[in-house]
């Protein structure tokens, strides 16, 4: 069972030497921890180990006849992958492939120009556009336009939102004692004129992140990771 955000905060307040609220409000430390965790996910997603994949295969869909997604969630943080939800040889949106494109590039300009295609054997390109979650869903433009709609499979990476005290830490990999250091870094701050974190406990901040990362940086042991070659489909 993952560590709650309240029981870092009592082991932050162990650190600073108050177990009852005076100095530090209970509000006041949990917020410093939120920036804390927000700041070890944002590293995390970057691993590009799946730690946060979310496959949506219910909202999003291509109506027909129009430029951009619909239903897309509100948390999208980035796009892992889009492909038709039926993927098997017999269905109406076989060989449908979905291909990421800045909108400006000529395939996708080209691609803009055509008339509406039977969803079938075929590319559609799209450009996320938009600043996406927490601040709303982003808008991902497609092309060429489809005949007929096609339902989504949507996978993607969301953002965390803002937790509460009862909930679980939600990051992998043991990261209580990099919270904590975070938490007890910035609350010093407040003990000082200029109001900056406490530079010790940043250090050991530093030092659990970077060890952390390192450890969540591959996923299995049963293959070697290698990349793909990069015309690997010509040999």
């Amino acid at each position: 069972m993952s560590t709650t955000l309240a029981a870092i905060e009592i082991t932050a307040r162990e650190r600073l030497s108050e177990i009852s609220p005076k100095f530090w409000k209970s509000s006041e430390l949990q917020g410093i921890i939120r920036s804390g965790y927000k700041d070890l996910w944002r590293n995390i997603v970057d691993l590009k180990q799946e730690y946060y994949l979310t496959n949506n295969t219910t909202d999003v869909s291509i109506p027909a006849n129009t430029d951009r997604l619909a239903g897309l969630p509100l948390d999208i943080h980035k796009v892992y992958l889009i492909e038709p939800l039926d993927t098997s040889a017999d269905s109406t949106n076989s060989g449908l492939v979905f291909q990421p494109r800045d909108y400006n590039h000529k395939d996708f300009q080209l691609a803009r120009s055509r008339d509406a295609i039977e969803p079938k054997n075929d590319v559609i390109y799209y450009s996320i556009t938009s600043q996406g979650g927490p601040v709303n869903a982003p808008v991902i433009y497609c092309a060429p336009e489809v005949t007929s709609a096609v339902a989504l499979n949507f996978c993607y990476v969301p953002t965390l939102g803002t937790l509460q005290p009862e909930d679980p830490v939600p990051i992998p990999g043991e990261a209580d004692n990099a919270l904590v250091a975070w938490t007890v870094a910035f609350a010093r701050a407040k003990e000082t004129e200029d109001r900056a974190p406490d530079a010790a406990w940043l250090a050991v901040y530093a030092t659990d992140k970077a060890q952390l990362l390192q450890s969540l940086g591959i996923r299995q042991y049963q293959e070697p990771v290698y990349v793909d070659a990069l015309f690997a489909e010509y040999w």
